[in-house]
């Protein structure tokens, strides 16, 4: 069966060659994806019927070790197996049937990117969308063995596949080899090295808390827990915790590492274990002692010594606590259950370090407060400059204003890069939630006559920024365009004017952005709110807004940063998006909220929470329906509009940007009903 199984690869890898030799330089990149994509299948399948036992089915999900929503390239398995490039599904492969299963963000990109003859979308948003183990228990039949690389998949997931297999007398098994990096090799097309950058300390003037206290804080839980050890794995609970900074996922500032805190010393595997001065000194600086490097590619390996070591001390009755989103092998390496006879208790759930970055100390939040200053100002004079440009009938492409978006941004201080890949949309290409501009294709001009959405962050020192907007070139949109615009801003203004119990989920406010859409019958197929980390990766869990419980959501409390993000697309035509983050503000009858003074009670003590809006730029005036707004909504939209050039204007003025300040003032200029 090897043997069979080498030949088809090989064949493969000269019909790949061959084709490369042939292929014009004018096909994009995706196309030859796509085109590829039944060849990598037929050598993947060739690969699996060679295991032993032989596979059914290997899965591919979109994770990394670290079960990162953003992946490095080196672990972008999905995305070379199938040619989609959406940051999450996941794939099935059998000796027959290939699919991937992702929500409703990805559905129009999917359809755009992959060979459909050889894939089948599975829209898991969908009620009548069977789960990935539901699918597997009904088409596998007894005995089959399903396969996957345990260190993509977390133990919640792992746990009910595996217990659906075993239903109908199947097995999930862990291949310790990945497969299709296996397969990338065989065809002369390896994964490339992963990335492994410089770290960068953070000072405490931007962080407001040392990591030696961050550290001391995570030892008090391990004591509550009676646990021996703390594993931490995802990689911004880490950079959080030692407040260092890094650059090997692209837009978000973490870095490749493991960290495992004990009662007396900590250790980081990380790079080849060498951790250089300003990195240790910095620690030190920090009230963090005693720290021991260790090879990043260790960390199996010594997870299985500890396990032995705890196991020996003691009445070697010992806890290991480590996160649920752990991947399975490190869940199984950290227990020792391949190296012990009686291997060592777990607790796993929820990360103490995801719940305590979730709520933002005080030097936080004003560092997200006055990076959204800096990020109003680069965005408001993106917006001038890009509507003066088609104005005057230049040409300008996604990229270009993308590229020029950069610029501006680049302008403030402590910019440190975007803080996730700017989706820059005119006309249809706006209805791709997740859409990306092609660099390497033909480039799409913005038209004078579409709606552009434009959804760019920024990473600051001080705070990291998330907002979209959108607007029509010409400021002349459809009546169609023009009520879908306003429906989705009544969405968003619910959003940000609600008023909430301490601690209600964030499911429970989604409904409100949809209200206006529902209404009419329309809707959007994405959450509406997502946490955002500071100066970290810009989706962070466990809170968000959406039609669907997040499962480790503690409640809504004051800190907490959110998204406000409502949305409408009519695929192949245009997008509409609007965004703001919004800060979880405690609301009395004397606060600065427009419903503070109608408050009769505080939920019986639980206390009122609201939000309050950070991003600062305003929504285009032509595209606003007032004669569908309520009296509340206008007035709304009215001193928002005015808070964004009450703080933007004295900055514009003193840099000398005139004619930013002048478009601005236009901007903002009350609606009013005709």
């Amino acid at each position: 069966m090897l043997a069979v199984a080498l030949i088809v690869i090989l064949t493969v890898k000269c019909s790949l060659t061959e084709g490369a030799l042939a292929s014009n330089s004018s096909i994009d990149r995706k196309d030859r994806n796509r085109e590829m994509s039944l060849q990598r299948l037929q050598a993947l399948r060739a690969l699996m019927s060679s295991q032993r036992p032989v596979l059914a089915a290997y899965i591919i999900p979109t994770a990394d070790a670290h079960n990162s929503e953003y992946i490095d390239a080196a672990d972008a398995r999905r995305e070379w197996i199938s040619a989609f490039t959406g940051s999450a599904g996941t794939a099935v492969v059998t000796s027959s049937q290939a699919l991937v299963w992702t929500d409703g963000r990805y559905y129009t990109q999917f359809e755009r990117e992959v060979d459909l003859s050889a894939w089948t979308l599975m829209k898991q948003t969908l009620p009548d969308t069977p789960t990935l183990e539901k699918w597997l228990a009904s088409n596998l039949k007894d005995g089959d063995v399903v396969g996957v690389d345990p260190q993509t998949m977390t133990r919640d997931e792992w746990t009910p596949i595996q217990t659906a297999l075993k239903k109908i007398s199947a097995q999930l098994v862990p291949i310790s080899n990945n497969l299709v990096d296996d397969v990338r090799i065989e065809l002369g097309d390896p994964a490339p090295k992963r990335s492994h950058n410089e770290l960068a300390p953070l000072h405490v003037r931007y962080t407001g808390r040392t990591a030696g206290e961050k550290i001391a804080e995570l030892r008090r839980k391990m004591a509550e827990k009676k646990a021996s050890a703390l594993v931490l794995t995802a990689l911004d609970d880490i950079a959080y915790t030692l407040n260092l900074r890094g650059s090997d996922i692209e837009y978000n500032p973490v870095f490749f590492s493991y960290l495992i805190v004990m009662e007396t010393n900590v250790v980081l595997y990380w790079g080849d274990g060498q951790l250089p001065p300003s990195v240790t000194d910095h620690l030190r600086e920090e009230g963090v002692d005693s720290v021991e490097g260790k090879p990043y590619g260790d960390i199996l390996e010594g997870l299985k010594e500890m396990a032995r070591e705890l196991s020996e001390s003691g009445d070697g009755r010992h806890v290991i606590w480590l996160s649920n989103d752990a991947n399975e092998a490190i869940h199984r390496a950290a227990s020792g259950s391949d190296v012990l006879k009686r291997p060592i208790d777990l607790i796993s759930e929820v990360s103490p370090v995801k719940l305590a970055k979730l709520v933002k100390n005080e030097i936080e939040l004003q560092g997200f407060r006055n990076c959204h200053i800096k990020d109003g100002i680069a965005v408001v004079r993106f917006f001038r400059w890009l509507h003066d440009q088609i104005d005057s009938g230049e040409q300008i492409t996604e990229v270009q204003a993308s590229d020029k978006l950069l610029e501006f941004r680049r302008d403030e201080k402590d910019f440190m890069g975007p803080s996730f890949g700017t989706i820059a949309g005119s006309g249809a290409n706006g209805a791709i939630i997740h859409y990306s501009p092609d660099r390497e294709g033909q480039q799409t001009v913005i038209e004078r006559d579409h709606m552009f959405l434009l959804d760019s962050g920024g990473q600051y020192r001080d705070g990291t920024t998330d907002i979209t907007r959108t607007r029509h070139m010409s400021g002349n949109p459809t009546a169609e365009q023009k009520d879908a615009f306003t429906r989705v801003l009544k969405g968003q203004i619910m959003i940000g004017s609600a008023l909430f119990p301490k601690g209600v989920k964030g499911n429970v406010l989604d409904s409100f952005a949809r209200h206006a859409l529902w209404e009419v019958g329309l809707d959007y197929g994405h959450g509406t709110g997502h946490g955002v980390g500071h100066y970290l990766n810009v989706h962070e869990g466990p809170s968000g807004v959406s039609w669907r419980p997040y499962p480790d959501d503690p409640g809504l409390n004051v800190g907490q940063i959110l998204s406000n993000e409502p949305g409408f697309y009519k695929v192949g035509e245009y997008g509409i998006r609007h965004e703001d983050l919004i800060e979880i503000v405690a609301v009395d009858k004397g606060s600065d909220h427009p419903k503070a003074k109608n408050l009769r009670g505080d939920y019986d003590g639980r206390g009122v929470l609201g939000f309050s809006t950070l991003t600062l730029v305003p929504n285009q005036r032509e595209c606003i329906d007032a004669e569908i707004m309520t009296d509340f909504e206008i007035s709304y939209v009215n001193a928002y509009h005015r808070r964004v050039l009450d703080t933007l204007s004295p900055i514009l003025k003193e840099r000398g940007l005139l004619k930013d300040l002048e478009w601005l003032e236009g901007q903002c200029i009350p609606i009013t009903r005709k």
